[in-house]
């Protein structure tokens, strides 16, 4: 088990911006999973995530209560997740969820985003081939025997295990499973007591594209500028 792969983490955001930007986004993530599961996190696994997450970004307990009190009502806003692909300056290859109310107004942003940041907008199918996408795991390795998790993960899909840094530059343990097996890992891991610092579906990249600093810089200004479009839920993307 070594180190695993990493794609750079653009560091533009100020604290608090970013923080409300998360606050933000697992809001929206509570709301479609007590819409497509319903409001007992008992019963509702994703909403269960989406609370674990919240809790790893210190989302206020009377927030997420909140949303989830919203998003109960008949009142409350259907989002609709779509993802959309593009290239970056450079060629870098990007992806971008989004969760909106609005289709028309979200890619009408999130086009305009790319040309201003010198990439295009693709079609359908144009980006995603570079990417799988999988869950990913992230525990606090403190008191875990990281070898003999590894063998008893490996039957409820465990792909890839390795060693992370979190955003304090503290040491993680990341787990990695295909999609579909995101939820046997998620029941695995509370059948062990082992709750995660957060639990994700993300976009790997298969390869990555490596620039020099000038031009990267480009890339992540673009990556930054779609991350504050209040629509957009993450951005994921091939640079080294």
């Amino acid at each position: 088990m070594g180190r695993i792969f990493e794609v750079r983490k653009s560091t533009m955001f100020a604290r608090w911006d970013k923080m409300a930007k998360q606050f933000s986004r697992i809001g929206k993530e509570i709301v479609i999973a007590v819409k497509a599961g319903g409001p007992d996190p008992n019963t509702n696994p994703a909403l269960r995530r989406c609370m674990q997450n919240a809790k790893s970004v210190n989302m206020p307990k009377d927030r997420v209560e909140a949303a989830i009190k919203r998003a109960s009502g008949k009142e409350m806003d259907n989002y609709e997740e779509i993802l959309y692909e593009g290239y970056g300056p450079h060629g870098v290859a990007i992806l971008v969820e989004t969760a909106t109310d609005n289709h028309v107004r979200t890619v009408a942003n999130v086009k305009a985003h790319f040309n201003k940041g010198n990439g295009a907008l693709g079609n359908s199918g144009s980006v995603a081939f570079q990417f799988k996408k999988m869950g990913v795991f992230k525990l606090n390795p403190q008191g875990l025997s990281q070898e003999d998790l590894e063998l008893e993960l490996i039957d409820f899909g465990l792909e890839e295990m390795g060693e992370g840094t979190g955003e304090n530059g503290e040491t993680l343990l990341v787990l990695r499973v295909g999609f579909t097996d995101f939820g046997n890992m998620q029941k695995a891991l509370e059948e062990k007591n082992i709750t995660p610092i957060s639990a994700e579906l993300e976009w790997i990249p298969g390869t990555t594209v490596e620039l020099p600093e000038e031009q990267a810089q480009e890339v992540l200004k673009l990556v930054d500028k779609l991350e504050q479009d209040e629509d957009v839920q993450k951005v994921f993307y091939n640079l080294a």
